[in-house]
């Protein structure tokens, strides 16, 4: 066991004990052939006694090439959705015998790019990004250079990139022609960022079925700025309280969901108000919540086999739409 303080063995301590050169003692710990049996052993027994552990990182990166690393940049990482995706590219990263590095940007450019920086840094053999609102044109060079780079859940901005997206506008449509099949007409859409790519795409579906319904002022039940459930609450309280409320709430994601199942349950006759979340989650199931779903695992899986099969730089980016599906639970079902 290392004591605190002392240094940590090295290679050339490692040589010097087993009796052999410093390039013979690098051949064994990198498992390189021509090196007789009984040297490798030396070797070995000197790595243990010294409680030498090789860098694996070191030793890719001194035979020119990449490091067995896999980099995850997620937006939140306290959001079970990024979990989820960070599951999905773990499985993938195991059986390609790399090794998984996730960090999270909490949605800021700036460490967002920070992030990605040091990533890069490390010669990753490969990055996947869910990006945030800045410019991503900065990566066209590692991207020339070969290194796999590939963003899930919302494309790059200024770089044209492997990219894994859900089909938002056409969930959208299905959560708002569901409420509208059960009679409502007041739906409101309440959500997170405006300038994050998944709200805009999501907003616009929104506005875009709503006016195709006959409802051309719709703008007017639109929220926009909760990042987490407490906010969410608030504003989903505060239509409630306005003077035209909705009937239905449709929640972009499932923070947002969450936040308007409490807000409904605060008020006198909630429970008379339709509800659609734009996500699943845990419990939805049994608290009845009708949700629009996708498989978040397979979107991470997708995203790895993108990262991980980019062999040729000029080929041209590729983009996977995963589909979407409503499920109907109850709070959805809700009818005027």
């Amino acid at each position: 066991m290392a004591v605190q303080g002392t240094r940590r063995p090295t290679l050339a301590g490692v040589a010097e004990r087993a009796g052999v050169s410093l390039k013979t003692a690098s051949r064994v710990l990198n498992g390189e052939p021509n090196v007789a049996e009984a040297t490798r052993e030396r070797v070995r027994e000197a790595a243990t006694a010294l409680g030498f552990r090789r860098n694996a990182v070191a030793a890719d990166l001194a035979r020119g090439g990449a490091s067995r690393l896999l980099g995850f940049i997620s937006g939140d990482i306290a959001n079970p959705f990024y979990s989820a995706l960070a599951s999905g590219i773990e499985r993938v990263a195991r059986d390609n015998d790399l090794q998984l590095i996730t960090t999270s940007c909490d949605e800021d450019p700036e460490r967002e790019r920070l992030l990605t920086e040091e990533l890069l840094e490390r010669r990753v053999g490969g990055l996947v990004v869910t990006p945030t609102t800045g410019d991503h044109a900065r990566l066209a060079g590692e991207l020339a250079a070969g290194t796999p780079v590939v963003f899930v859940d919302r494309p790059a901005s200024g770089l044209e990139a492997d990219t894994v997206v859900i089909d938002n506008r056409g969930g959208i449509r299905a959560a708002v022609r569901h409420l509208s099949y059960h009679g409502h007409r007041k739906i409101a859409f309440v959500g997170d960022n405006p300038e994050v790519w998944t709200f805009r795409e999501r907003r616009a579906a929104f506005l875009d079925v709503m006016d195709e319904l006959g409802n051309r002022d719709a703008q007017r039940w639109v929220r926009s700025g909760a990042h987490d459930a407490r906010e969410a609450r608030s504003l989903v309280a505060g239509l409630l309280d306005g003077p035209e409320p909705p009937t239905a709430v449709l929640a972009e994601n499932n923070r947002v969901t969450a936040g308007a199942l409490r807000a409904l349950a605060d008020v006198a006759g909630g429970e008379r108000i339709a509800l659609v979340g734009f996500d699943d989650f845990d419990l939805a199931d049994l608290l009845g919540v009708t949700v629009v779903s996708y498989d978040a695992v397979e979107m991470g899986r997708r995203a790895a086999e993108l990262a991980t099969s980019r062999y040729d730089p000029a080929t041209p980016p590729r983009t996977v739409t995963l589909e979407t599906r409503l499920i109907p639970r109850g709070t959805g079902e809700r009818r005027l």
